[in-house]
């Protein structure tokens, strides 16, 4: 998964939620991913994985 299908994959995921939980701000939605990409940079540290690795391994949990 691609820098660009990430974003659109997380494009979608704010939709549903805005459209189950109308009272979320982008501001909420903004935090949530941002702290996503703290944990994903955390990973790095710890693992030594390339971003794109952890992507894929994180798509593949559901």
């Amino acid at each position: 998964m691609n820098k660009d299908q990430l974003e659109g994959k997380w494009k979608q995921v704010k939709g549903e939620f805005k459209q189950k939980y109308g009272k979320l701000t982008d501001d909420d939605l903004t935090y949530t991913e941002g702290k996503f990409d703290e944990m994903v940079g955390k990973l790095q540290e710890k693992t030594g994985k390339k971003r794109e690795e952890l992507e894929d391994e994180i798509k593949n949990w559901k």
